[in-house]
């Protein structure tokens, strides 16, 4: 199973309902059709008229979803009074996906939910006002097909922006953050960048809301930059652009856990020796080597002390062994004394394969899935010369890989 896309919110503007909608659009423009179908299902009238178009201020460029309605004067003052209750029965009974259908819902019920509590009613007496506009309808069915096309995926946002100042409403001026808004995002993380106006709309701290976005981007993990997307809001920033960006990221490769086969603690015993003859100590280390107990044995040439030529041994061994193969280590050689201390390890996945003339081949899985393979030298031995071994080597190799991918197919 594909791991999900990663999507990073950087309300540098701020965010509402339209900008969530542009910024997505302008990373997916391809969704446009599809958003566009699903808002004029929600039951708008032939009035509003509705597009995504490219922006560009003094500085970037991106996306506007723009939501309007023929013969309307002002759109600032075209409040419109919305009880939640019918809201939901509109939405309920309109042709969208059902899963775009719930998710619009979920949003608007949190706005719902907010409005409740600012003043003090029960949540089915609750009226939307600015957000039961025609605009904000638009704007939270949008992002609700775009947050189901886009499939499962891991949200993320930077600080919000605190703004100040008033805001007209229906009620009259509000302070900034309005009411419903401070309401809907506590726990939220702030900053105050010094510019005043509402940075942060109702339906876009609803749809935060319902989305629930991680903090920043989560330290540690990999990520692969996709694509990015600007959507644009309609106020102009002293300043600054006032935008929206998402940025699109897709899981990089787990550096180790996939192909991780599991962690464990290995004893490492080192010493050095420099007066046992080497025919002696080959003998000595070929009987080490297949003790039990003995994972690998390593020797390298040394100087020692006064410019002798001297050999030093390494050897891995199980924990639960290391007095058996230190007594074998002062039996097989000439050494007096040897050092060793416990280390942890992790080992990739790997298995035993063999290829048709009988060539044992080591499989190992490697991050990202990848399969090496690496025959073993034991079984190349009676093998004509050099360049006879190599075509051995390679075959075996190439045919334990084919192998392997043949018993995943039936898998």
């Amino acid at each position: 199973m594909s791991k999900p896309l990663h999507l990073h919110l950087d309300p540098l503007g701020g965010i509402a309902g339209d900008m969530f909608v542009a910024a997505l659009l302008d990373a997916w423009p391809e969704l446009a059709e599809g958003a566009i179908a699903a808002v004029r299902a929600s039951g708008l009238g032939d009035d509003i008229q509705i597009k995504h178009q490219p922006h560009r201020d003094d500085v970037l460029t991106g996306s506007r979803f723009d939501v309007s309605r023929t013969g309307a004067a002002d759109d600032s003052d075209d409040h419109e009074h919305v009880h939640w209750r019918d809201l939901r029965l509109q939405l309920s009974r309109a042709p969208l996906d059902p899963p775009v259908r719930e998710r619009a819902i979920a949003i608007f019920a949190l706005l719902a939910e907010a409005e409740a509590g600012v003043h003090g009613v029960d949540i089915e007496k609750a009226t939307f006002h600015e957000v039961g506009a025609w605009d904000s309808i638009a704007d939270i069915v949008a992002a609700a097909f775009l947050i189901e096309a886009l499939g499962p995926a891991e949200w993320s946002l930077s600080l919000l922006p605190l703004g100040g100042g008033r805001v007209r409403s229906a009620h009259g001026e509000l302070p900034v953050p309005a009411p419903a808004t401070v309401r809907l995002l506590q726990g939220f993380d702030f900053h105050d960048d010094g510019r005043s106006g509402e940075r942060v709309t109702p339906t876009g701290a609803a749809i935060l809301k319902q989305l629930a976005p991680a903090r920043g981007l989560e330290p540690g993990r990999s990520k692969r930059l996709l694509k990015s997307g600007q959507g644009f809001g309609l106020r102009k920033l002293d300043g600054m652009s006032n935008i929206l960006r998402v940025t699109a990221f897709a899981p990089g490769p787990d550096p180790v856990e996939p192909a991780v086969a599991g962690s464990d603690s290995v004893a490492v015993l080192s010493f050095d020796l420099d007066d046992q003859t080497p025919e002696d100590l080959a003998i000595g280390l070929d009987r080490l080597r297949v003790l039990e107990g003995v994972l690998d044995l390593v020797q390298m040439p040394v100087f020692g002390k006064k410019g002798r030529m001297a050999t030093s041994l390494r050897l891995l061994v199980q924990p639960a062994m290391i007095d058996c193969v230190i007594a074998a280590c002062f039996a097989e050689t000439t050494t007096l004394g040897i050092r060793w201390h416990v280390e942890q390890r992790v080992t990739l996945a790997r298995h035993m394969s063999s290829a048709d003339d009988g060539v044992a081949v080591k499989l190992a899985e490697r991050p990202g899935g990848r399969i090496t393979a690496k025959a073993e030298s034991d079984g190349l031995r009676d093998v004509g010369d050099h360049a006879d071994r190599e075509q051995a080597r390679r075959s075996a190799e190439k045919g334990a890989l084919l192998r392997r991918r043949a018993e995943e197919e039936r898998e």
